[in-house]
Order: structure tokens, then sequence, then C-alpha cells
């Protein structure tokens, strides 16, 4: 991790005398400087509520927050590749607007070694951890992950409600060490979707949202409330990690006066560095981009436009990349002419070893499934089935007995795999790209090799991207791909826009059944979840 200790004075310089300046606030919205504290690898992630208004609406909600963070967008997340992660969670929820279980995923860590308890998904992986201090704690370590990822609940919608943060993994040896100087706390970037409305109030139609970036917003036609800023210093590069930790939509990214961004990671799997003036980022995906800071000394706009339709109006959907003695004010920039589209087949993963199995299509030692989705006109479905969560977990259900892939529940919810095994999956969306679509899909415990990607009409196998969320595109498109069955346990598969997988959008792969006795040993605290969320009352569950 390099920090940029000149950096760090300036956030401080303008940050914390706040007195001089708060005759600014009638002339300039005050923007927030977005360093945040990092915790890890040994900690407590403490889940309360509190009340909040991170867009500066003068309605104020109440929210899942971290008594480690300071808004509504929880604490970072640090260690270094091969750190044991010791992360406590312990649960004080008791709001009667929310959900008061809940669980962590540590999204894009592959739990490998028998770690899959650990995965963090409820009733998958785990019943939840109740609330009212209740606390469990997640023990892993990944020896060969390094990279930008995040944690959230995996419990229904509640990740909508607040409870998700960025998690990175740094890299000592990074093999991309050389084209950075300054890669800290203050160049992670979360994109997240805000609404008023609870995430149990859901009725079927996602609720209205605005963006924040880092934490802070702002909505249409409202006040010009304060604003996330990155701070750069002038002759520096800066690898900035944009994680996009919403419920729904998808975020196009640009950066005002600096159309030449080199990407190197994508969830979580170095590239080869390619340079695009702009990138869509996809519900759950991340990308490390290197951004020069060679611009004249001043206030740019940084713009993560929801679903490429914003008009920006009053800063929404904005941050502010300000340069070191810049003027404490807006950006009056104007945007980039978009060009040089990010393509997903340009991401070549830096150890390239091409697609598993044979390089077509069709050969029988590859185990192919096609995933046929509908819609109902209420739930979602997956070859027929939609996902109904189970009253005990997956992989309880095997260490309670049950004895292979076809007695699990729900029934017809599961694909099973064996170890070894080269796993081909064909996303067929025609119909349900035209409901809520592109679907972002992610496989828990594997990174997947895309073979087409969606706007693509070609297979690649020679180099296809390596990541763990794909969008599966539009009606025209027939997204493929391909993994190895290298991790035992139930791996959940599912759109990443939360509202659908509430609706059903999910199955699970269980992998190689008949070695998960003997292989995932959870710990004695991990048994007392199911009793303890058990006999709560219905309200507190």
């Amino acid at each position: 991790m390099k920090v940029q200790p000149s950096v760090l004075v300036s956030i401080l310089v303008l940050c914390f005398p706040m007195a001089p300046l708060h005759c600014l606030i009638l002339v300039v919205a005050l923007a927030v400087c977005s360093v945040r504290a990092s915790i890890g690898p040994v900690t407590d992630l403490t889940l309360t509520s509190a009340s909040v208004d991170p867009l500066g609406s003068g309605v104020q909600r109440d929210a899942i927050v971290f008594s480690q963070s300071s808004n509504v967008i929880g604490p970072l997340i640090v260690g270094n590749k091969g750190d044991n992660f010791k992360i406590n969670v312990i649960n004080n929820l008791n709001n009667d607007n929310m959900r008061k279980p809940t669980s962590i995923h540590w999204h894009g860590i592959l739990q490998t070694g028998g770690q899959n308890w650990a995965d963090g998904a409820a009733f998958v992986t785990q019943c939840p951890i109740a609330g009212g201090g209740h606390s469990f704690l997640y023990d892993f370590t990944e020896p060969e992950q390094a990279g930008t990822f995040w944690y959230h609940s995996h419990l229904s919608t509640q990740y909508c409600d607040g409870a998700r943060g960025p998690f990175v993994i740094y890299d000592p040896q990074d093999a991309h060490a050389s084209l950075y100087d300054v890669d800290d706390e203050s160049t992670v970037i979360t994109l997240a979707d805000w609404s008023q409305t609870y995430a149990m109030d859901f009725t079927g139609v996602p609720p209205t949202t605005s963006t924040l970036i880092n934490g802070l917003g702002r909505v249409s036609g409202g006040t010009a409330s304060p604003l996330s800023v990155i701070t750069v210093e002038a002759g520096k590069r800066y690898r900035l990690r944009f994680i996009n930790i919403a419920c729904d939509p998808w975020y196009r990214v640009s950066i005002d006066g600096h159309a030449s961004l080199t990407i190197i990671e994508a969830d979580g799997v170095s590239t080869t560095p390619v340079t695009a003036g702009y990138f869509d980022i996809y519900a759950a995906q991340r990308y490390s981009v290197i951004l020069n800071a060679n611009q004249a000394v001043g206030n740019y706009w940084i713009r993560a436009s929801p679903t490429g339709t914003s008009t920006f109006t009053n800063g929404i959907d904005s941050a502010i990349l300000r340069y070191v003695g810049a003027p404490v004010a807006e950006p009056t920039t104007t945007p980039n002419i978009l060009a040089n589209l990010l393509t997903e087949q340009s991401l070549t993963p830096l150890t390239n070893t091409g697609a598993p199995g044979p390089h077509y299509r069709g050969d029988p030692s590859v185990k192919v499934f096609n995933l046929n989705f509908t819609f109902d006109g209420t739930r979602y479905h997956v070859n027929g089935v939609d996902w109904v969560p189970p009253s005990m977990p997956v992989l309880l259900q095997i260490l309670s007995g049950t004895q292979t892939a076809q007695t699990l529940l729900p029934a017809g919810s599961f694909l099973e795999i064996n170890q070894g095994d080269i796993v081909e999956l064909n996303f067929q969306t025609e119909i349900v790209s035209l409901v809520g679509g592109p679907h972002p899909f992610h496989l828990h415990g594997h990174t997947f090799y895309v073979i087409r990607s969606a706007g693509s009409l070609l297979d690649n196998w020679t180099s296809p991207p390596k990541r763990d969320v794909v969008s599966t595109g539009i009606i025209t498109d027939l997204v493929t791909i391909r993994f190895v069955a290298d991790n035992k346990g139930p791996w959940f598969l599912h759109c990443h826009i939360d509202w659908h997988l509430e609706l059903g959008l999910a199955l699970v792969f269980a992998e190689s059944v008949d070695q998960w006795d003997g292989t995932i040993i959870p710990p004695s605290e991990w048994d007392q979840l199911c009793p303890i969320y058990d006999a709560l009352p219905s309200d507190d569950q």
C-alpha cells in the first residue's frame, strides 16, 4: 500500500479547520474528503442503526451503519496477501424498520480449503446472526488472492439499507506496482444507490434511488449538500479502486479532463493494462483504474451515471477530483466527449492460461448447463424454478445427514458438479433481459472465464477475461462462462440486483457433495447460529 504524505497533509488542512470556511456554505457546497479509516485484518465489525441523511435532502431515515464508520458505507477492511482475516461481526440491530438478523458475505473471497462455512450466504452456508448483541467470528485465509473486494449482508435485501462496505487485499509484490504512486484508503471509491424506502417495504418494484459516491450524494432539485472529494497531487499516478456496491444500477464512469484511464484489475484479477476513456461497472463489479494527475491544478467532476442516463444537474451522481492547491470549490468542468469505452473482452488476465477445457463448444468432457431465465410477472425462474431460501442452510443439510444433491432443499434449485469438472454456463436471458436487465450474475467460491461477453458474437478461448461478476446483456446476447470445479461446497449463483435475488433469480451449485462432511468443518459457534435464530420470534427474523 503506497501512501502519499503530501495528500494526507492537504486533507487535514481542508477537512478540519471548518470554522474559517463556514461563510463559504452560502456560495458552494462543502465537500468531504474521501479518506476513510481502515480496519483489519483482525477486527470487530459492529452493526447498529442510526438516523441518516446522506443526500442532504432534509429527510432523515433509519439505516444500518457500522460503529467503525462515519457514514452509511461501512469501514474499509484491509489486509495483505496471505493474511489471516478474523472479523468478529457483532449484531446490535434492533430496529423494526429493517431486518434484525444478518450475515456477511465477503464478496470475491473464494473461501478455498474447506472455508465454505465462512462465505456468509444466509441459508446457503449459514443461519443468520441474531440481532440484539449476538456475534459470529469469520475466520478465513486466502493465500493466493489480492485485489479489490467488498462485503455486504447476504440476508434478503438487507444491504440496501446500508450493510455494505469496501474490502482491499494489498499485494506487496504487485506486478503493476511500477505503474502507480498512490494506492491507499484515499483511492477507494464506492458507488452505491440510496433510497428513502426501507428494503423490507419492497413490493416487487425496485424503489427510486439516488447515487452515493463514498457515502455522499445529492438529489435532483435538492440542496447543494456535501460531496466526496478525491485529492490528488499533480504529477502523481493514482490507483483508483472503483467498487459498485449498489443494489441495482450499473454506472457509466468518467472523469472530466482525464480521458486516458488505465485498467489493471477486474474483480480481484490483475489484467494486462488496457486504456479506456470511460467504463461501465455493473452491480458488485470492481475495477482498478490508474489515473495520471497530469492536468492543470483545479477541480474536476468524477461522474457516475446510473444506467448511463444522468444529467448531472446540481452535482447529482458526482464526486470531485481535487488537485492539491486547487480552491475549495465545485468544478466548472464539462463532460468528456465519451470515446473508447472499456470492453470486457479487452481484459486479458495478467496470468493468462486461456479457457479451461477444449477450445470449442460441444465437447462431451465439458459439463454444460443452459440456464433459461423467465419471469411470470411476480417471480423470476431459472430453468422453471425460483429460488426460495430453505429453513435449514444447504451446508447444514449435508452435514446433518442428507446424502445427495437430489435430496437437498429447495428441490430443483441445485446443479450438481464434481471435483475437477469443467463447467460451462450459457445464460439464456432473452425474456428477462427486458425485465430489469441487464442482469449481473455472481458466482460464489470461484472466478470464471468469460468466453462470450454481452455485446459480442464471438467466443474467446485464448485470452478470456477472468472475474466473478458478469453482465448477461440484452435480448440478443448469449453470454457464456467456464470455470473449474475445484472448491468443495454449496456455492450460490445469483443475479446481483438484490431485488431480483429476492424474487428468485438464483440457484446453488452443489460441488462435490460427498466430500463436504470431513472437508468443511465449521467452528462450534457456527453450530449455534441456527438454534439461536430459530428460537427468535417471527418479527425478529
